[in-house]
């Protein structure tokens, strides 16, 4: 009897143990969702200089304006991309939808509407849907926003979670427009989230099927009309994404030596893009060196460097969602060759020309009209062409592009105008096998600079970074920090 008494009170005493450790980790769970809901940094809060929420708010009625009568316009977030198995590239942001709202996340979409509708119980001019709060979640891959803290962050009016995207009953086909950009055909689906970008876009889709009034066209043109003229909280993150850009390319003109690889000069701008607080690159880091210095776009970044090599690096930092985009050529051991000098002073005297045209006004491709105007003369000077037209053998780009939170940002290609960022870098590059003298071969030299277009003279925010072959040569007989044994 004793015994049976003995383990009813063991029992008894388990079941109390079980209790409390239920109400423990009910307290600690509850704990957690206040922690994630109270103390919510991310880089929303680390930063201070972030575009505030008025200007986003400014956009957003920017674009309402543009719109015609009785339309809406939809933006998806950017998809989750893999890189191998489970491991995946660093998210980055929509360019449009980060400009209208601000957000940073994930599997989102944001709606905005030309007039003030009725949906459900909803009565809103604009709807952004976000994922919902999950402590387990954010503990693996970063704390959210949620509904609350967007609406409370972002300053949008109305603020909902993507399952509400999947049940709200938004008429699609009552709208005279619906505009909305071609949406990427290779977003995954993870089979445990119903609520994934995956699963926005199929909700959207059935929702406009054999809808007439669809229209992408013309919202690319109104957000390039808008994103092409950079206003003056957007300038004072291009400024600074152009002068960590700009300190790297001096750090490693004094870094450089003969016997490093591409790639070590690569992890020397990077690194100093870091250092000084950029978020990542704007772009795959070009660093080609002899033969790869005629390769417009290459990344491989393996070569060993030989020492009278030419090393083109164009390396631009991304902060904040804008970008930089800086080229220059270096010699590898700190001295041009005199054949090396002669074409690199071409297309000086080209870059130099055409930043000259970058005023408001002018077509935009006055700056490449006139830095081949240059680039022609020259090389036939030289001998290295016949023909003046023959030019375009070894300058076969254009010499500029705008410039903000893309690279290769949106913009109308038309007449510049005051508040446009724009890129001059000319360029010639002579392969190894080019029909002239061998001396020219495997000379490839690209100058970059980050212009701004103003009522005056055109501004070149990397102006301070050496361009000169002696001023170049001074910079590299400087020692870095970094070479300090």
């Amino acid at each position: 009897m004793s015994c049976i008494e003995s383990d009813r009170g063991q029992g008894t005493s388990d079941r109390g143990q079980g209790k409390k450790r239920l109400v423990s980790s009910l307290i600690l769970f509850g704990l957690i969702f206040l922690f994630f809901s109270f103390s919510f940094k991310g880089n929303y809060e680390y930063d201070t200089d972030l575009l505030p929420s008025y200007f986003h708010k400014d956009r957003r009625e920017t674009l309402r304006q543009l719109l015609p009568d009785s339309s809406v316009a939809v933006f998806f977030s950017n998809p989750v991309c893999t890189r191998s198995n489970d491991v995946e590239f660093d998210f980055h942001q929509d360019p449009n939808l980060f400009y209208l709202t601000g957000l940073r996340e994930p599997n989102s979409v944001f709606v905005l509407f030309k007039e003030k509708q009725q949906i459900d119980t909803l009565f809103t001019n604009e709807i952004l849907f976000v994922m919902h709060r999950d402590p387990n979640a954010e503990s693996w891959h970063g704390r959210r926003l949620g509904a609350d803290g967007a609406k409370k962050r972002l300053e949008i009016n109305s603020v909902l979670t993507d399952e509400a995207f999947r049940n709200l009953n938004i008429d699609w086909k009552k709208y005279k427009k619906v505009f909305f950009f071609p949406m990427e055909p290779d977003v995954r689906d993870d089979a445990e989230d119903p609520n994934d970008l995956s699963e926005l876009i199929r909700k959207f889709r059935n929702g406009i099927y054999k809808n007439t009034n669809n229209d992408s066209l013309y919202l690319s043109e109104y957000m390039s009309m808008m994103r092409q003229i950079k206003l003056p909280e957007e300038l004072v993150l291009m400024r600074k994404a152009i002068t960590i850009s700009g300190e790297a390319h001096i750090e490693l003109m004094k870094a450089l030596e003969s016997d490093m690889t591409e790639y070590q000069g690569q992890a020397i701008i990077e690194y100093e893009f870091k250092k000084r607080g950029a978020e990542s690159v704007g772009y795959p880091s070009i660093c080609g060196a002899g033969e790869n210095s005629c390769i417009l776009h290459y990344t491989t970044n393996r070569k060993p460097m030989e020492k009278n090599n030419l090393i083109v690096v164009d390396a631009g930092a991304e902060y904040h969602g804008y970008s930089a985009d800086i080229t220059r050529t270096l010699p590898a051991n700190g001295k041009f060759t005199m054949e090396q000098k002669a074409i690199y002073d071409i297309v000086l005297e080209a870059q130099l020309a055409g930043i000259k045209e970058c005023i408001p006004g002018n077509e935009f491709r006055a700056p490449h009209k006139a830095a081949v105007r240059v680039i022609k003369k020259r090389l036939k000077e030289l001998g290295i062409i016949a023909n003046e037209e023959d030019y375009i053998k070894y300058f076969f780009h254009g010499t500029s592009h705008y410039l903000g939170l893309d690279v290769h940002d949106a913009g109308m290609y038309g007449k510049l105008e005051g508040g446009n960022v724009i890129t001059v870098e000319p360029g010639i590059y002579i392969p190894e096998g080019s029909p002239c003298d061998p001396k020219w071969w495997n000379i490839g030299i690209r100058i970059e600079d980050d212009v701004l277009v103003s009522a005056y003279l055109p501004e070149v925010l990397s102006g301070f970074v050496p361009k000169t072959t002696l001023d170049i040569e001074k910079m590299m007989a400087e020692k870095s920090y970094l070479n300090k044994k």
